[in-house]
């Protein structure tokens, strides 16, 4: 693994990744919907500086359906989301954040990891560029299964409200 860096910009509604100071990849994501914040049950994206904690999910098929960070030996499709409509849907990986500045991500009522927010995937047809998910950061399932692959437990994740791109 490179040397690398996640930054998700909430405003823009993009994530990249920068490999040796590069960008190396650059997605539209879907954060909250409800907007930035760090308070636990605000169901915000939290801004500031985290890490990848754990990477969960590796070598399962896409659209792997999780809870509690578990697969739940469903696959995705639109019949199962017709069957379940108020589920929250975690697909194909998971890479679960934590904060590392206490007191405003880390810690206390403002803890991102145990806020279990995560970089995960969802079904194919909910919008990206848009605001829409319950405080984690959303992506396509191929464009995480490649994320997945190129970063490394530990890996620095930034979300700023703006970032510049």
């Amino acid at each position: 693994m490179t040397n690398s860096q996640i930054e998700v910009s909430i405003g823009k509604q993009r994530l990249r990744l920068l490999e040796e100071s590069r960008i190396a990849m650059e997605v539209k994501v879907s954060t909250a919907k409800n907007g930035p914040g760090e308070r636990n049950g605000s169901e915000c994206t939290p801004r500031g500086r985290h890490i990848v904690r754990a990477k969960v999910g590796a070598g399962c098929p896409e659209n792997t359906v999780f809870r509690a960070r578990r697969p739940t030996g469903e696959i995705y499709s639109p019949e199962l989301r017709r069957r379940f409509p108020e589920r929250d849907w975690i697909l194909t990986r998971i890479l679960w954040l934590s904060g590392t500045e206490p007191g405003r991500n880390r810690l206390g009522d403002v803890d991102t990891m145990r806020r279990y927010v995560y970089i995960h995937g969802c079904p194919d047809d909910d919008p990206m560029g848009i605001p829409s998910s319950h405080g984690c950061v959303k992506m396509r399932n191929r464009e995480l299964v490649e994320l997945f692959e190129r970063v490394a437990v530990g890996t620095p994740v930034i979300i700023r409200e703006w970032l510049d791109h």
